[in-house]
């Protein structure tokens, strides 16, 4: 970390050399290169139940099968082709390889195993893009002047509209919408895990291949309390943004960014969030953006982001159940 950058990201955007003794969350610099916040974050904890996903997936789908033995036999393109960049392989390559390999013992089964541990690896990389932009996000609003050229302004209460608020909006709306994404991914990987393939005289296609998150009524654990499958202001709240924000149209008509200005400098930050009830935004005929509760988001994103993580964790803890049982 460069020295100009400060130690410590706070939440209303004025950024310390140290702590504050306040408890509020705050970002430091993580020795692999991210930001991450002090309290709150669940990333280690969803990644060890995804190691563990990953095995239980190969327990559940090669029981009966000496699995230690035969994968040595398995050519690589079987678990990277069609999935990873590092393999330099067409479908048509592919299918090829498929037929000429086709006598190898279990290859099918094998296929069909690193396909249900591409729906996890998924789970697992969102996650984190999901931090990293919520680190972003708070490293541009800590450290990017929201007015270019930056200068010194007037006492009192304004508001900026520039590429730095538009970057923050950008990073805002990527954020809802891959948790929505993970929302779709943990249906797949529910279902599939309730629902695993038996037949390998063929290669198998997922049955959870054409799931969404709307298609959770079909998991067998829906609406279970504390998991992402359960309905709830929470989960309406999650849904509400991401569809709002593929469908109708940004969080504000014009995104800006405050600050709050005392002897020549800024105290505070903040991003207006609009009004909501129940999970969805107070809506009049058109109008669903209404800002009468001066509702902070940026005092808020942590704690919503470590909501949602607890029942991430709860959740891939639960689908854990289902597939122990079959191995």
């Amino acid at each position: 970390m460069t020295t100009d950058i400060p130690a410590c990201l706070n939440l209303d955007g004025i950024p310390s050399t140290s702590p504050r003794d306040d408890g509020v969350p705050y970002f430091s610099f993580d020795p692999q290169g991210a930001w991450r916040v002090s309290q709150g974050s669940r990333l280690y904890d969803i990644e060890g139940c995804c190691v563990r996903l990953h095995e239980a997936f190969k327990q559940a789908i090669m029981k009966g099968v000496n699995c230690s033995q035969l994968i040595y036999a398995i050519p690589e393109f079987v678990s990277v082709a069609g999935h990873n960049s590092e393999a330099n392989f067409t479908r048509e390559l592919f299918e090829r390889f498929l037929r000429e390999t086709a006598a190898l013992p279990e290859i099918n089964r094998f296929l069909y195993l690193y396909d249900c541990q591409h729906l996890v690896a998924s789970i697992q990389e969102c996650t984190k893009e999901v931090e990293q932009v919520l680190g972003e996000f708070y490293l541009t609003f800590n450290t990017e002047s929201f007015f270019f050229p930056p200068m010194r302004h007037d006492d009192g209460l304004r508001y900026s509209t520039s590429p730095v608020t538009t970057k923050l909006f950008a990073y805002l709306g990527f954020m809802l919408i891959r948790m929505h994404s993970l929302l779709d991914y943990t249906v797949k990987v529910a279902f599939e895990a309730e629902h695993l393939r038996q037949d390998f005289s063929r290669y198998p296609k997922l049955s959870s291949s054409s799931l969404q998150y709307g298609d959770r009524k079909r998991v067998g654990f829906n609406n279970e309390l504390g998991t992402l499958f359960e309905t709830c202001e929470f989960m309406t709240f999650v849904e509400t943004l991401r569809n709002h924000v593929i469908h109708d149209g940004l969080l504000d008509d014009m995104p800006k960014a405050y600050e709050h200005i005392k002897d020549g400098v800024a105290v505070e930050k903040f991003v207006l969030f609009p009004d909501m009830t129940n999970g969805r935004f107070d809506r009049f005929v058109n109008r669903s953006l209404f800002f009468g509760r001066e509702d902070k988001i940026n005092l808020r994103l942590p704690g919503l982001l470590a909501a949602f993580q607890t029942r991430q964790v709860a959740t891939l803890e639960r689908i854990l159940v289902s597939l122990q049982q079959l191995a």
